[in-house]
Parts: structure tokens; C-alpha cells; sequence
């Protein structure tokens, strides 16, 4: 068991590792994107399935809240969050518009959609990049492996390479938590 627990260990560091060198400047390029948007007055809008749903709203409230210190809040809304929609969607027409309908109710022109999809090819968040297309919203995708239909489909696809979906959602956990820095330290400056 300790020598599984180390190989897991060290699965995560070079996933991580081997996407930092190779993406470095595209998570870069995803932090200027969310500064341009949330000085324009836009907001985040962030969604995805499982685990990728509760990363959503992990970055969400890093962004609402606070990251490392106190600062006016960013607007970002996690789609993952409001169950009567949620349901009301998936039961009256089908699982696959529960994002699409939220960010054609709730997105609009400058806003920045990040979807998260460790396979790339979630039908809803598909649909819903597709939405924000249409609309103007600027896309980012976390996703993984290949990076599926969605790393085709958003303006900015940071695809994590690996095979395993843990190691995949661990990178994109990381990602975001170094997104909401350079978005916090951008926006707001390093406190002193």
C-alpha cells in the first residue's frame, strides 16, 4: 500500500509537471483572457459534470471570495449549483441543455465560459461552449487526454495529456488555483 500511495504521488507530479512546461504560456493567455473580460465588466461562468462540477464551483468561490487575501469579489458563477434548474432542464427537455440554457439565461457578450471536461466530450458542456460562441462569450476549456470535441470547439483548450481521469481533474484543480492568482494579483494587486 505505501509504495501505491508513492507511485500515485508521483503519477500527480508529472502530470502536472509535463503540462506546466508544454503550457505555461496557455494558462498565461487564460488569465489575460478573465482580466480583459472582468475589467469590461464581465463575469466567469463555470461549469461541468462530476468532480469537474465541484471544481466549478471550487473556482467560483475562489473568485467570489477570496484567493490569498481580501479584495473586492469577481463575479463568477458556478452552473453547477442551482439543482431546481438543474432538474427542472434534465427532466422537461433533456441533461444535455442544463448548461447551454444557463448561459444563453445568464451569459452575455464579454463574458468568459470555462468548461471543464476531462474527456472532452460532455454533450451538455459541448452544447454550452457552442452557446457561448454564438453569444460572443469567450471559452476556455480544462479538459484532458486528446482534449475530445471541446478542445476543437473553445477558443483556448488547456488539455492536461494523461490517461487517468484523477490525475487529470488534480492538474485541472492546479491550473485553476494558479488562473485565480494571476486573476487576483492582476485585478487587484499583492497586498503589502
Amino acid at each position: 500500500m505505501i509504495e501505491r500511495i508513492r507511485q500515485i504521488a508521483r503519477e500527480s507530479i508529472e502530470a502536472k509537471r509535463a503540462f506546466f512546461e508544454a503550457n505555461a504560456e496557455a494558462v498565461a493567455r487564460a488569465a489575460e483572457m478573465v482580466i480583459a473580460s472582468v475589467r469590461a465588466g464581465g463575469k466567469v461562468l463555470v461549469f461541468g459534470n462530476g468532480g469537474s462540477a465541484a471544481d466549478a464551483q471550487h473556482i467560483a468561490a475562489e473568485l467570489v471570495n477570496r484567493l490569498n487575501y481580501d479584495h473586492p469579489p469577481i463575479p463568477a458563477i458556478a452552473l453547477t449549483t442551482d439543482t431546481s434548474i438543474l432538474t427542472s432542464i434534465g427532466n422537461d427537455s433533456s441533461f444535455d441543455n442544463v448548461f447551454e440554457r444557463q448561459v444563453r439565461a445568464l451569459g452575455r457578450k464579454g463574458d468568459v465560459a470555462l468548461a471543464i471536461s476531462t474527456s472532452g466530450n460532455s454533450p451538455n458542456v459541448l452544447r454550452a461552449v457552442e452557446a457561448a460562441r454564438k453569444l460572443g462569450i469567450t471559452t476556455i476549456a480544462l479538459t484532458g487526454r486528446d482534449g475530445g470535441k471541446l478542445a476543437t470547439l473553445a477558443e483556448l483548450a488547456l488539455v492536461v495529456n494523461a490517461d487517468s481521469t484523477q490525475r487529470i481533474q488534480e492538474t485541472h484543480i492546479t491550473i485553476a488555483h494558479i488562473l485565480c492568482e494571476l486573476v487576483e494579483d492582476a485585478l487587484y494587486g499583492k497586498p503589502l
